[in-house]
This record gives structure tokens, sequence and C-alpha cells, in this order.
């Protein structure tokens, strides 16, 4: 009897791995997602840019994965005549006292491989954007910015063109999960499914939850705001320019990302969102906002992170704070330079019971389901590796 394979997600990951499974074993496949639109929030809210591995731990899953998944994502926007804009990126720091951990990264990205990588002077950085305040920097050459939106509609369609579903408008409501089926409920249809794979981003926990698995990790949503600068100053940036990771702190700061539309972004910071998918600060879920105070980790983490969370809180609500921080970087920006709000995203970022943020990619097993519990950037760039890698070692198919 034919296997049909149940994906809960309409990101890149889901779909990446739908993807997977239908050219790979021929299984039937149906995806849920529950907006009308594939790739509605974090695959269609981001800077879009293939990361090359810079920032993760040799040996973790993002650092292998990323590598692959940079590789697999310039192969088929090749094959797909898709936008892929090897723009490059600097890694600046500003100043001495930020050369020490501009070294220990450069060692990370050694032992990562990262491709063409060099360290740059004063003088040699300049060469490459003139514009930038800085006394040294990291040249990832092969850095690259793509539209994942497209990549994943695109896959969208091989999918369907195989025999496989795409169901939009399916929010899944329950799952009821025995050793031989999942039995996947929406408010139109209940659907079963011999295997289950959940790629539910700011949904995942929720999802966790239905089927069983343990609570922990939950997700934070965290949202990044973007300014776009105007045509005129955008001519300030080349390419990709990006602060120096402080590892104290969970995220990387305000940077600036040249587009495939050649637009330049400035941004993202990170401030907690007020609802899962809380796009601004007028959208407000007492649920959700409830939901992350009363996890046993909160008290730890405001502890923790209270007086970064000021300062982002702070340039989110007051443009000229913002404007300092972009700066450091440039320093000939004006206020007006920056013209309008970016599409702001929400990161699902997975936080444990003890107030700790999950930094690698994550992933549990509950009887025939396979859950993503955090998939963080550098999911996108490593989507497709990802579903190699889950369906290496979470096989569908397999008797159970």
């Amino acid at each position: 009897m034919e296997q049909h394979i149940g994906i809960i997600g309409g990101g890149i990951l889901g779909i990446a791995i739908a993807r997977a499974i239908t050219l790979q074993t021929g299984y039937r496949v149906s995806v849920l997602e529950k907006e009308s639109l594939l790739a509605s929030h974090q695959t269609g809210r981001n800077s879009g840019v293939v990361h090359a591995g810079l920032y993760y731990q040799p040996g973790s899953l993002k650092a292998q994965l990323c590598a692959r998944g940079k590789a697999l994502t310039r192969e088929y926007c090749q094959e797909h005549a898709l936008p892929y804009r090897a723009l490059g990126k600097l890694v600046v720091a500003l100043g001495d006292d930020q050369l020490g951990r501009l070294a220990d990264m450069e060692q990370r990205a050694i032992a990562n491989q990262v491709p063409g990588l060099a360290r740059l002077s004063r003088d040699e950085l300049v060469q490459i954007e003139p514009h930038v305040s800085g006394v040294a920097a990291l040249h990832s050459p092969q850095t690259a910015a793509v539209d994942y939106g497209a990549i994943t509609r695109s896959m969208a369609t091989e999918i369907e063109a195989a025999g496989g579903q795409i169901l939009l408008n399916s929010k899944v409501t329950a799952v009821k999960v025995s050793d031989q089926i999942c039995l996947v409920s929406t408010k139109e249809s209940t659907y079963r499914f011999d295997q289950l794979i959940v790629c539910a981003g700011l949904q995942s926990d929720v999802i966790a939850r239905m089927v069983g698995a343990d609570p922990s990790p939950k997700i934070l949503p965290f949202r990044g705001e973007y300014w776009v600068l105007s045509k005129s100053s955008a001519s300030m940036v080349n390419g990709m320019i990006y602060p120096v990771p402080d590892p104290r702190f969970p995220f990387l700061g305000v940077h600036f990302t040249r587009g495939v539309d050649d637009k330049v972004h400035v941004g993202p910071n990170a401030v907690p969102a007020l609802a899962r998918e809380g796009y601004d600060w007028k959208t407000f879920s007492f649920k959700d906002t409830m939901e992350s105070l009363r996890w046993p980790g909160a008290s730890s983490l405001v502890k923790k992170y209270w007086k970064m969370g000021a300062t982002e809180i702070g340039a989110s609500l007051v443009k000229p704070l913002y404007l300092k921080q972009s700066k450091a970087y440039l320093p000939e920006l004006a206020s007006t330079d920056l013209v309008a709000k970016g599409q702001a995203g929400v990161r699902a970022q997975a936080w444990s019971k003890d107030g700790s943020l999950l930094d690698d990619f994550a992933v549990d097993q509950v009887g025939p389901v396979t859950l993503l519990r955090n998939a963080p950037s550098p999911a996108a760039t490593s989507a497709m590796a990802i579903a190699d890698y889950v369906l290496e070692h979470y096989p569908v198919g397999r008797a159970r």
C-alpha cells in the first residue's frame, strides 16, 4: 500500500522536505499550510542572505548543513533561472577591542571551510566598502542574496507536478497519533497519514503539544525590524556589512544587506514580539504573551538580557537611536537616508525551561511524527540540506 506522508508547514523547510520525499521516494505527499500563500512568515520575511557558514560552531548541524545547503541553493537557482547574487559580506571590527572576537570568528570560519575567506586591514576593507568605518574585517566573497519565497514557490510546483498536494488555508486544529497512523484535523477535513513531519516554525511548539511531545523547547518570538535606505544612500553599500558578533548576546545586531532587488535594508534588530506573528507593536496576543511570561525560564532570560533588550526596544521605538547604531558602521548616514520601515519578520527561537536559547538545529521524534523544534537562521540557506538530513536520519516509509 502506498505510503502517504503529511507535512505541516509551507515555509521553505516544509516544502524542501516535501520535494525531497517526492523526488527521492515517490511516496504520496500532502503539505498543510494555514495561510493562503506559501512562505508567508519566516521564509518570506527575512533578508534573503545565503550564509557561507562563518558563525557556527564547527561540527554543529548548523555548520554542516549550512555549507551543504549553500551549494544546493546555488545549484537550484542556476537550474531554475532564479536570482542568485554573490555580493559578498564584510564582518567589520569597529575598534581594537573587537579584534579578539574577529580572530575567534576567523578560526571558526576556517574550521568550517568557508570559501574565499580573507582577513582585511583597514586599507583593504575600504577597497570593498569605501564608506565603512572599521579597523579590520573578514571578507566572505561567496555570501549571496536570493529570494527564498521564489525558491519555495518553485519547489512547490515540482511537488505538484509529481503528484503531491499543497493544501493552503489548512490550519491544523488537532493531531491524533498512534503507532501506525496520524490523523491530522483542520477546520474543513481530517487527513490520514502514515507518517507526519512538522515544520511549523512559529507554531512548532503548539503542534508538538498536540502530538504529545515534550513541551520544551518553547518558541519565543523575536521580531526583527528593518529600515530601507534611499536610492541615493544605497550606493554607500556594495554588498553586505555585518558586525562582529558579541558572544554574550544571542543576536547579531544591526547590519546592512543588499537584496536581489538591489534595495538595501538596515537591520534587523531583535525585540520581543507580543504575539507569535506580531509583526509590529500594535499586534498583541494576551495568550502568547502570558505563555512566555509563565515559562519557567522567563525570569533567568530577563535577568540575563534585560539591558540588551532595553537598548533594542529603544531603537525600535525611537528612530535616532536606530540611526545611531547604524552610523557606527556608515558614519555618513543621515536620518533622511532611512526612508521607510521595511517588512518585519519574527524569528521562531526555541527556548529551554532553564531560560537558555537553543543555538543549534533540533529535531525530535514521537512515534511516526518527526518534529523540527528549532530552525532559526541559517535554516533557509540550509533548507535543502536539512531535507536530506531528515530523510537520512528519520527516514519515511520505514517499518515501525
